[in-house]
């Protein structure tokens, strides 16, 4: 609703929970160990690198599943403070370190850089962290985004579309019970053949 005589809603502002992930054309997140499982068969040049730093930015928060954070806070802090990387990549690095950080994982109970352990009743406190929140919620890790789906609780999905199929591996997500409705908000091509599509789900799972 408007407040009356000043044109402002007085509606209680929602975050968006919006998982970004690079894919390959037939939406694998990773390979088997024979078709690059480790990432190699990804692009990413200077130019997305430069786009992720923008988006990246521009979040209130980043949630993560046990592995991606690992991933992140193995490299990150050392990229950051690594003058002889690239200027893009340590700034990536200092972006992901100041960054407000929830850790979704049952098996650790502390974490650094300016991150949130969160074990029991996941879904319950993300929901209020939606809730609370004013502004874009990045979501890493395909066990999490599945989970967030079947609760309802998954608002976009950001796809990096790398041009290589990889035949198997770990899907998008981990499973989806019956089809997901999207609407396409934006699309953007980037050297070496990527793309990128952003998608709002307009009929989760209910």
């Amino acid at each position: 609703m408007i407040e009356p005589g000043t044109g402002i809603s007085t509606l209680p502002r929602m975050g968006r929970t919006v998982y970004w992930m690079n894919v390959s054309l037939d939406l694998y997140i990773e390979g088997p160990s024979s078709s690059g499982g480790e990432g190699e068969w990804l692009r990413i040049g200077e130019q997305l690198h430069r786009e992720f730093n923008r988006r990246a930015s521009n979040l209130s928060t980043m949630v993560q599943g046990r592995v991606v954070y690992e991933i992140m806070e193995t490299s990150w802090p050392e990229i950051a403070a690594d003058e002889t990387m690239p200027e893009h990549m340590q700034e990536y690095g200092r972006i992901w370190l100041d960054m407000p950080k929830v850790l979704v994982s049952r098996t650790r109970t502390e974490a650094a850089h300016n991150t949130t352990v969160i074990g029991s009743d996941a879904m319950g406190q993300l929901a209020k962290l939606r809730e609370s929140t004013d502004g874009d919620i990045g979501v890493g890790g395909a066990a999490l985004a599945t989970q967030l789906l079947e609760a309802g609780l998954l608002d976009e999905v950001l796809l990096f579309t790398h041009p290589v199929v990889l035949g198997s591996g770990r899907p998008l997500f981990d499973r989806v019970v019956r089809p997901v409705e999207v609407e396409l908000l934006e699309q953007a091509r980037f050297d070496l053949g990527v793309t990128m599509h952003r998608y709002a789900i307009t009929s989760p799972p209910g």
